[in-house]
């Protein structure tokens, strides 16, 4: 691997606050989706860079860190993985500022709860110093947007726009040709102060590179998944669900079991007397009894018996027993109605 091998950087050194209480026990980028955790998921969408194996992967990790390192041991042994440490929360441009030493040629940042369908492959030829994927959005108020000039280059970054026109919406990836400007844009926005709530910002960073006349275009998805809250959890499970991950025609299907596609459920989950699905995800030796289970994602080791779960997220060695109700468990929860 090259001094100026492709870079990827993935900050995940956050709380995750809004996907409690499942955050307590493991950071966000571990809850699984449609078989596997949202880490993989992220992961996968690098497999269509021109030069897939001649990259290296930089993970920004705090709170639980541990837990993320054990598990690219377990599922992505294979890959070339360097561990930074963010002990403090600063914010986005502080946690790739804390890598800098390792980032010296082009280089990918995609944050950990954000999942988007595109084709990697045009980056080999595209001459651009910055690209930031976007996705139109229908009320790009609450997004970061990018305003585009005459000539098709991004003039600036716009954070929370107060105007409907531009509807371009960062999805949190970007690639930057590099990654030392980049570097040295972020110690100029720290050195200034450029913060909002005692975070820096990477849009801050990146409008001061524009300022300096860094070329700087857009590649539009339609795709753009979130896993940052258990509903945008759901939903996503369920996309993925519907796009490519069923494994329904593969389930081994006893006389009293149905199964509703689309799902996953692990070849080692014992299932009986029970309803799956529609968009349910299964998770390895889960034991599900006289249950039905449907927009919903159990996770492994978990066990129900007698419950009707929907728009529940079940973490790992959890167990419910008991009537129909909704719920929100952590991992190593027991609930008996």
């Amino acid at each position: 691997m090259t001094s100026d091998s492709l870079k990827i950087v993935i900050p995940m050194a956050g709380y995750g606050t809004r996907l409690r209480p499942h955050t307590w026990s493991r950071p966000k980028q571990l809850i699984s989706l449609a078989g596997k955790g949202v880490l993989s998921h992220i992961l996968d969408m690098f497999q269509r860079l021109p030069n897939p194996d001649d990259v290296e992967y930089i993970f920004i990790v705090g709170y639980l860190g541990d837990k993320v390192e054990e598990y690219m041991q377990k599922k992505h042994p294979e890959l070339n993985v360097r561990y930074v440490i963010q002990e403090e929360m600063f914010g986005q441009s502080h946690a790739i500022h804390l890598a800098k030493e390792y980032l010296n040629g082009p280089m990918l940042m995609v944050f950990a709860d954000t999942l988007i369908e595109t084709d990697l492959s045009f980056l080999e030829e595209d001459k651009s110093d910055i690209i930031a994927w976007v996705k139109p959005v229908p009320d790009p108020r609450r997004f970061g947007v990018t305003e585009i000039g005459e000539d098709g280059y991004v003039k600036r970054l716009i954070e929370k726009p107060k105007e409907m026109y531009n509807n371009l919406a960062v999805v949190g990836f970007y690639y930057f040709r590099h990654s030392s400007e980049l570097i040295a844009a972020i110690e100029e926005q720290m050195s200034n102060g450029l913060q909002l709530k005692g975070e820096f910002f990477l849009a801050d960073a990146v409008n001061i590179m524009l300022k300096k006349k860094a070329k700087m275009t857009v590649h539009r998805v339609d795709v753009w998944l979130d896993a940052g809250t258990s509903e945008a959890v759901l939903d996503t499970n369920q996309y993925l669900l519907n796009h490519g991950h069923d494994n329904s025609t593969e389930v081994n299907q006893r006389t009293d079991v149905t199964v509703i596609s689309p799902v996953y459920v692990h070849p080692s989950a014992d299932i009986r007397s029970s309803v799956i699905g529609p968009n349910a995800s299964i998770g390895a030796n889960c034991v599900i009894n006289n249950s039905v289970i449907r927009n919903s994602i159990i996770e492994e080791f978990a066990e129900t018996d007698d419950i009707v779960l929907d728009r529940s997220i079940m973490g790992q060695n959890a167990c419910v027993r008991g009537h129909p109700r909704s719920f929100n468990i952590g991992d190593d929860s027991e609930i008996v109605l």
